[in-house]
């Protein structure tokens, strides 16, 4: 007789299944469609699906239901087949896998971002219809996965609890652990949670494996014990060929099981972009893994800023020549510094405070990158310049304003006397923090140097002249990390046809490929900006490779990185990128300098080396 579900995850790991709606994408069905009514009119495919993740080694299989309930089906006009589509999603999965997997119903959020505002009643009425077939159709398990919102998954814990003593496995979906979700902090849910009955608490969907791995740690910090259940999606997708691809590899996902059950994860699986054989290398992790000999890891040390001297940069003219005629000239340093994603400034105030010391040329300001909410880099670069007299070189993306916001935008940098831009067509805001918000997307990064070059002219986007023309100093975004460079380089030919005045690329981690970089570029006549990002940590180097589109490191990189943390960590990435400036500088005079989690002490540190090398430095220090 087969091992109740809650008995089992006692004494071993329970390997759950992957993703359903990416991989179905992946195998070439469109967005846009009710993967749910698949179960009526495609069931063949959706028990190939279970029946996948089955033979990769997944014991725990969700119902194809995620999305089955009457809210959301009304928008496919399938309001009326909630009760058809639950019920097929059951048989099916019962009949695809063996008699030893546990099918759980899944139960999603249906108070997303977007409707957030809808009626508590008419949200719990579309829970209780959906919860009560599946109990109805016997599943093992209710899983209440992707919830943003702790009143809603509460609202479904307690009807269910009402109904059945089945074990039920609600799943938050969360980016940052010290963030609040209903006014409550992510350990203050758990145990909200705990107490209303329950039986698993887990994270999925939303970030990648180092966020949730980062989510247990502070849990862990907090006396919050498991067990926990864990599914996290493949690292954000990155647009290719007219499709979204997901980076993260099986491999790297192997490697964070045992830290997910160090932390008293004891069942496992994939979100977002995982795949059959995510699901098979996690299984084979598992079966290395001995429960008895487990250990928790120690509280992970809080940073230490590095000891680092800083320089006074002399006094100048407020009208500054442009950064492309400084970068003409000599070596120019331009430094990244991430707005704050809540309403504290006074880091963000004091890495400028020491940047500026340190004689950086301009200070830039991402524009809800990776699309996660951040303070305006309008209203900051605003201070940056009145308050520090530094030049602020702003970010601009497409994602999120149309064509008249984003003229307005534009419109207001110039009143505001800030000219300097990075024009960057913006990551899709289903994956960042607000995944129920529009990607606006009336531009492309071509389109937008263009257009706001069209400003500089004198006329407005559309079409009818201006009274005064703009002066913005444009850059555009690239990134060498691709199959083929000659590709790419054509694409940046093209950025530079619309009217591209420099160019910053992405982080680069491997002194070949600045070589080559340089050698492919040598025909453009507009300065280049080679990215250089310390890495803060062995944890931050492998999420970087694995998470991030766009960012590779090399094999030399990562294996210097690993396993260092904290101080360490960062004396090690302050390291290796004074190597890498070692070989950029001599083939480049634009360096773009990545600030970590706000660490500004390290690009201090790195703005010091260039102006040591370029003996700039030494009249710092003679001033």
């Amino acid at each position: 007789m087969r091992e109740k579900l809650l008995d089992v995850i006692q004494h071993k790991i329970l390997l759950g299944d992957g993703a359903a709606g990416t991989y179905l994408y992946q195998l070439g069905f469109p967005v846009g469609i009710s993967y749910e009514q698949f179960n009526m009119t495609k069931p063949h495919i959706i028990t190939q699906l279970h029946q996948k993740y089955y033979e990769a080694g997944a014991r725990l299989i969700e119902t194809n239901t995620y999305s089955a309930n009457r809210e959301k089906l009304e928008k496919y006009g399938l309001a009326n087949e909630v009760q058809s589509i639950n019920r097929a999603a059951v048989r099916i999965a019962r009949e695809a896998v063996g008699e030893d997997a546990y099918v759980v119903g899944a139960v999603g959020s249906i108070r997303d971002e977007r409707k957030h505002h809808l009626d508590p009643k008419y949200v719990l009425q579309n829970l209780q219809e959906q919860i009560s077939i599946l109990l109805e159709e016997q599943v093992d398990a209710i899983m209440l996965e992707t919830f943003f919102d702790v009143e809603e998954i509460s609202m479904a814990l307690q009807f269910i609890r009402e109904e059945s003593n089945i074990p039920v496995l609600c799943q938050l979906a969360v980016e940052d652990a010290t963030r609040m979700m209903d006014g409550m902090k992510i350990d203050q849910a758990f145990l909200q949670l705990m107490d209303e009955g329950a039986d698993m608490i887990g994270l999925n969907c939303r970030s990648g494996p180092q966020n949730m791995k980062r989510t247990l740690q502070y849990l862990y910090d907090c006396d919050v014990t498991g067990p926990f259940s864990i599914f996290p999606n493949a690292g954000k997708p990155d647009y290719v060929d007219g499709k979204y691809e997901y980076v993260t590899s099986p491999q790297y996902f192997a490697d964070q099981v045992l830290p997910f059950v160090q932390y008293g994860a004891r069942i496992v699986g994939g979100c977002c972009g995982t795949t059959p054989e995510h699901i098979a290398a996690m299984k084979a992790a598992i079966d290395d893994i001995d429960l008895d000999q487990l250990h928790a890891p120690a509280p992970q040390l809080k940073k230490q800023p590095l000891p680092l001297k800083v320089v006074s940069k002399s006094e100048g003219d407020h009208h500054q020549p442009t950064i492309v005629d400084i970068v003409k000239e000599r070596h120019a340093v331009i430094v990244e510094l991430d707005p704050p994603k809540d309403l504290d400034i006074d880091k963000f105030l004091a890495g400028t405070k020491a940047l500026k010391e340190a004689g950086v040329d301009a200070l830039t300001m991402a524009d809800n990158s990776l699309a996660v909410t951040r303070m305006s880099n309008m209203a900051l670069a605003t201070i940056v310049k009145e308050k520090y007299d530094i030049r602020p070189l702003v970010h601009i993306a497409c994602r999120d304003r149309n064509l008249i916001g984003t003229q307005s935008h534009m419109m207001g940098f110039d009143a505001l006397d800030i000219d300097h831009v990075l024009a960057v067509t913006g990551d899709p805001a289903r994956f960042g923090d607000l995944p129920g918000a529009s990607s606006v997307y009336d531009l492309n990064s071509f389109e937008i140097i263009r257009m706001i070059k069209q400003l500089n002219e004198g006329t407005a986007f559309s079409g009818k002249p201006l009274k005064q023309k703009a002066n913005f100093v444009i850059g555009a975004a690239f990134n060498p990390h691709v199959k083929h460079l000659h590709k790419a380089i054509e694409r940046l030919e093209k950025k530079v046809e619309c009217g591209a005045d420099y160019i910053m690329t992405q982080p680069i981690y491997d002194a070949a490929l600045i070589e080559e970089l340089h050698e492919s570029t040598k025909h453009l006549d507009v300065p280049i900006f080679v990215g250089i990002a310390p890495l803060a940590s062995g944890g931050n180097a492998e999420y970087l490779h694995n998470e991030v589109p766009g960012i590779q490191l090399s094999d030399e990189v990562r294996q210097r990185m690993a396993g260092l943390r904290g101080e360490e960590g960062r004396a090690a990435g302050v390291k290796i990128a004074e190597e890498l400036l070692d070989v950029a500088m001599p083939l480049f005079n634009g360096i773009y300098l990545m600030t970590p989690f706000l660490a500004y002490d390290m690009t201090v540190a790195l703005t010091n080396y260039v102006w040591k090398k370029t003996k700039r430095f030494d009249l710092h220090l003679s001033k």
